[in-house]
């Protein structure tokens, strides 16, 4: 036998009978990392556990995000307000049906005209008071209808500012952006409507005052009017002769 190749072969020996006596030993064991695949595959099913439970926290949390949203836009006031323009509108009628002239819309006032110029035809009042009290009726009657003229004028002239003002609500309504605001657009509208329904009530009472004094000053003028009849039809001091002197001497 080649002695190099007997030499070889003994130190080959030596080392895997070293090596062998290493991995027998058991801190050498220890340091071995023994794969266990039912343990992998347990650990991979609880860390995609895990993440699909992160996952859906995550979608929880972003759909509570939007429902908070959605609460907020619900609550957001509307940012148009019509409010002063028809609490403006609505004062402006009611300060033209307060000029009312002479008789105006009072319970005492008007029975205070009434019983003094609208009453019946005393038979001892004079000629002078009778044309007075048909000459207060008329001035009476004239001041409703020009009432009623001021308070149709009015309305007419609001009728731009109620134009407008409908526009920006309905406009406001469409492009409302949660409940709130459409709710608020809404009872704006019905507030609008409101007011044009006090602006119809301010006109059929300036119109029914101005006929209502005309009626009475027609019925008052016919009772006047028997009155002076009866005066002139009345008899008097008949005709008595007496000397009458024609030429003077």
């Amino acid at each position: 036998m080649n002695p190099v190749r007997h030499r070889l072969s003994a130190r080959r020996l030596g080392v895997a009978l070293a090596l062998a006596a290493s991995l027998s030993s058991p801190s050498l064991r220890a340091q071995f990392v023994v794969f266990d695949p039912t343990n992998y595959a347990q650990n991979v099913m609880t860390a995609a556990n895990t993440l699909q439970q992160i996952n859906n926290q995550i979608t929880g949390l972003q759909n509570q995000a939007r429902s908070l949203l959605n609460q907020a836009k619900n609550l957001a006031n509307l940012p148009y307000s019509s409010l002063q323009t028809i609490q403006q509108s609505i004062a402006q009628t009611q300060q033209l049906l307060q000029q009312a002239q002479r008789i105006a819309y009072d319970v005492q006032q008007i029975d205070r005209a009434f019983a003094t110029h609208y009453g019946a035809a005393s038979p001892s009042a004079s000629s002078a008071d009778l044309i007075d009290g048909a000459q207060q009726r008329w001035q009476n009657s004239v001041a409703a209808l020009q009432d009623a003229l001021r308070v149709q004028a009015g309305i007419v002239q609001a009728i731009d500012t109620t134009r407008s003002e409908a526009g920006a609500l309905v406009s406001s309504s469409q492009s409302a952006v949660g409940a709130l605001q459409a709710s608020q657009a809404g009872n704006q509208l019905l507030a609008l409507q409101s007011k044009q329904l006090a602006d119809v009530a301010a006109l059929l009472a300036s119109q029914g005052r101005a006929q209502s004094l005309e009626i009475a000053r027609q019925a008052a003028a016919q009772e006047q009017a028997r009155e002076q009849l009866r005066r002139f039809i009345a008899p008097g001091q008949g005709y008595q002769p007496g000397n009458v002197s024609m030429f003077h001497n």
